[in-house]
């Protein structure tokens, strides 16, 4: 009996101390991070997962699916003459241009082929859709595509070369949407996929981060003369034919609207960049309801304070001795404009908007063209090493303190340029005696829908000869419906285009 009983213990101490390295193998597994925290001498240790690799894997499945069917193919078709015109756009190296057509394809006509291609996102159930202006530029017609293959001619509802965002609509109901998320709360680090149509490959997702927020990149100053570039930027794979397509958050939720990469090659190289969700809404919810984007501004010129040359350049000029750091200093001010109005002056150094910290020129262009002409805000400046606030009405480009709509605009600013009129030297050369140069124009505008570009000459509308901005203003005041426009390119040959006023 006491040899049995021996036995039995030994049992029993061999049972446990297997149940205890069990315990301690399992934990192992499950918290494979866990180290010595007494450990010395450069030791270290091996994890061994035995093939149970799944610690904190994050997973993607539900949002992706939750996307796909939001995320629509757009295509953009132009006419022949149109193409031949269209010269190169900072935006050819990731939108999906194609340099060459492909084989197979030459039997269909080039007015059946799209110009380019790239990527929507649908933001309601009735099937208005977002998608990057430099998609839809210069479009005679505009095709959507969604996931399950169903095709729609889309109407351009509106566009703003400064955000780069148009707003489209298809005639549907029903349809999957995207709900938008307060892109202000997310974080470098966070997880983000990128959704679009690469190289016509529909319904891709990619993974990364958020590697930084508040980037200015110096591309929407091509199209705009007062680009908004806060860019979202991810690591997420970003390829031609994702421009318009979706960023967002590991739940699905839209963080943004893919624009553009940074690129040697014209594919993803590491650095993809999106507009923040906060400016698109803002975007769609004015072409919504005022038929034109409304916009703040301040009515300033400045730099940087963290861009070391304009710093040294600055206080070389001025007699100065400004350091490096954060804020925009203040170079200039216009007249009638919202800072002058308040008291701000040159040499201020803007450091707040509303509380937020102004770290760039871009933060500041964020800030206040996320606002409305008639908006009130207030402005934190330094000034001789102290801080004053001041409380402004922000007005538009043109000095006015309050919204507009599509019927307040002028003739000019429905044709999307401004004109002056002939030199002598100029009639003498063309051989006319009639005739009005056009001296700005906006990528967007009917004229330059119609093939117009700048310095070429109008010479009638509506068979209506014309030599001054207000023959053009008084012409076509109050006009609706299909407008004939007679101009002249830089070499003198003459075309007739037309288009509709609404």
């Amino acid at each position: 009996m006491k040899k049995y009983t021996n036995y039995m213990l030994v049992g029993l101490m061999s049972s446990m101390t297997t149940l205890g390295g069990f315990y301690l193998l399992q934990d192992k597994i499950e918290n494979p991070l866990v180290t010595n925290a007494n450990q010395q001498n450069g030791d270290f240790e091996f994890v061994d997962y035995k093939g149970n690799y799944n610690y904190n894997a994050p997973s993607f499945v539900d949002a992706a699916n939750k996307t796909v069917n939001t995320v629509v193919a757009v295509n953009n078709y132009q006419a022949q003459s149109q193409r031949q015109q269209r010269g190169m756009d900072p935006f050819d190296f990731f939108f999906g241009f194609p340099e060459q057509r492909q084989q197979g394809r030459g039997q269909q006509s080039e007015e059946n082929q799209p110009a380019g291609s790239g990527s929507g996102v649908i933001i309601s159930a009735d099937g208005y859709i977002v998608t990057n202006n430099h998609v839809i530029k210069g479009a005679n017609k505009i095709e959507v595509k969604l996931n399950n293959q169903k095709t729609y001619t889309a109407d351009l509802i509106g566009s703003d070369p400064s955000t780069d965002i148009a707003l489209l609509k298809i005639e549907d109901k029903g349809l999957p949407f995207i709900k938008f998320v307060d892109s202000d709360v997310i974080n470098v680090g966070d997880w983000v996929l990128a959704v679009g149509n690469p190289f016509g490959l529909n319904s891709t997702v990619t993974a990364g981060i958020i590697s930084a927020k508040g980037r200015s990149i110096n591309l929407l100053r091509q199209n705009s003369d007062s680009p908004i570039e806060s860019f979202i930027q991810t690591d997420a794979a970003i390829n031609p034919g994702n421009s318009g397509g979706a960023l967002v958050n590991a739940n699905g939720d839209l963080i943004g609207i893919n624009t553009a990469i940074s690129s040697p090659t014209g594919s993803y190289a590491g650095y993809g960049f999106a507009v923040p969700a906060n400016l698109v809404k803002k975007v769609v919810e004015d072409i919504k309801k005022y038929g034109l984007v409304q916009r703040g501004y301040l009515g300033i010129q400045g730099f940087d304070l963290s861009d070391d040359q304009a710093v040294k350049a600055y206080n070389a000029q001025e007699k100065k001795n400004i350091k490096t750091g954060k804020g925009v200093m203040v170079t200039n001010v216009t007249n009638n404009g919202s800072a002058i109005d308040a008291g701000i002056k040159n040499g201020d150094i803007i450091t707040r908007i509303d509380g937020k910290s102004i770290n760039t020129f871009s933060n500041l262009s964020f800030q206040i063209g996320s606002k409305r002409p008639g908006d009130k805000v207030n402005v934190t400046v330094l000034r001789d090493g102290k801080e004053r606030d001041f409380t402004l009405t922000l007005k538009d480009a043109k000095g006015n303190a309050s919204t507009r709509s599509k019927a307040d605009l002028t003739p000019a600013e429905v044709l999307g340029a401004t004109f002056e009129p002939l030199t002598e030297r100029q009639k003498d050369n063309f051989g006319i005696n009639y005739g009005v140069m056009v001296k700005d124009i906006e990528p967007n505008g009917k004229l330059a829908g119609a093939g117009v570009q700048k310095e070429f000459i109008i010479l009638s509308i509506n068979d209506k000869e014309v030599s001054s901005q207000q023959d053009i203003e008084k012409i076509l005041k109050n006009h609706k419906g299909r407008v004939s426009i007679k101009f002249a390119d830089f070499y003198g040959r003459i075309y007739t285009k037309g288009f509709q006023m609404d």
